[in-house]
């Protein structure tokens, strides 16, 4: 039986098919170390489960209303956007997803027509190709630079035409790490200011950086840049809740509106009990955020410092998120191997070490940890 052209086009998430066979190693009792999927080891925090349970024991267990999220848990993310990110949005300007990744998708979705270029700067998270693709658009990859990951406010310039339709930007960045000043987003939004186009910032790690580094979100650099974003954000990694499926999007009225319509016809909306975990994660301030964080800054050096002690290896040090990104070519004709592909299936198969090549990212000559 014949499948759609969409689905046969489509690549596997590179991460997701990583950890599976770590997982299924395991299962066989080897012994794996895997760094593989973006997933914290941390047990979610107890006053968000105690709220999920509580609102399963009250009976919050049938359809939310409205799909686009519970009344609660827009105006929660309205806090935490005007706390957190210097951005002052309406619940009516929020949309409540079933994960980040699904918020990505709707947009995505409700903004390209077939035919349509998005901008995607390299090294990119693996899922933003064909999440374009799958709405029928055209992926532009700009790139970066090899010392810093950045891309320049005059590449993503020269990029532009009138077929651009927007601008992925993430930053914390997956898979690199790295973090762009708030100079630098200034600058971009400079370099987008007089354009129509629209800019949808992923900053799902906002709250993960180190080195006194603040990651300043693309819409609070002006009224225009404010205008022209769709923020989004989730609760899997800040809070570790990457199976409670929970994230947001922010952003004018039309465009959320019909992300909403969207999902109204897909998912019925996230689940909702869970929504009520969203509005405890994003409503407390208690210890557990700050302590993970320390954790992930003290392995973050710990692992910088060790890669760059290897012969065959180069890692730039990370900034936000938690993932080093190193340069591992030099050890490809040493090791007989063509590519990042290879290089870690022989990591996997010899060394027990599971890692995500870098040719899902955009640069083969990389792996993710």
């Amino acid at each position: 039986m014949k499948l759609a052209q969409r689905v046969q086009q489509l690549a596997a998430s590179a991460t997701l098919a990583v950890s599976a066979k770590a997982a299924s190693m395991k299962r066989d009792g080897i012994d794996v170390v895997s760094f593989a999927a973006g997933e914290p080891d941390f047990d979610t925090p107890d006053s968000i489960k105690h709220a999920c349970i509580e609102a399963i024991k009250q009976g919050r267990t049938g359809y939310g209303k409205p799909a686009s999220g519970l009344p609660e848990a827009k105006e929660a993310v309205c806090t935490k956007l005007a706390r957190d990110n210097g951005l002052n949005y309406l619940p009516e300007q929020v949309l409540i997803t079933s994960g980040g990744k699904m918020a990505v998708y709707l947009a995505m979705q409700a903004l390209l027509d077939p035919g349509d270029e998005v901008l995607i700067l390299k090294p990119y998270w693996v899922s933003y190709p064909e999440i374009v693709k799958l709405a029928g658009g055209v992926p532009v990859f700009l790139e970066a630079s090899t010392d810093d990951f950045k891309v320049s406010p005059d590449a993503i310039r020269a990029a532009l035409s009138s077929r651009v339709r927007a601008l992925i930007f993430n930053s914390p960045s997956n898979p690199s790490g790295v973090t762009y000043s708030p100079d630098e987003v200034r600058a971009i939004a400079g370099a987008l200011a007089d354009h129509d186009v629209w800019v949808i910032s992923d900053e799902i790690y906002d709250q993960l950086t180190y080195d006194g580094l603040t990651a300043l979100s693309y819409g609070a650099v002006s009224e225009r840049s404010m205008a022209q974003t769709v923020t989004l954000n989730s609760a899997s990694k800040t809070f570790a809740m990457t199976g409670w499926r929970l994230g947001y999007a922010a952003g004018p009225v039309p465009v959320i509106g019909a992300m909403a319509k969207l999902q109204s016809q897909m998912t019925s909306g996230a689940v909702t009990f869970n929504q009520f975990g969203l509005i405890a994660a994003l409503t407390s301030q208690g210890d557990e955020l700050e302590s993970m964080r320390r954790e992930f800054d003290r392995r973050r050096l710990c692992m910088y410092e060790r890669l760059n002690t290897m012969s065959a290896v180069r890692c730039i040090k990370p900034t936000g998120a938690f993932y080093c990104f190193p340069n591992v070519c030099a050890a490809y004709e040493k090791l007989g191997v063509g590519g990042s592909l290879e290089f870690a299936e022989r990591l996997i198969e010899e060394a027990r070490v599971a890692v995500v090549p870098g040719i899902a990212f955009g640069m083969d000559e990389h792996v993710r940890l």
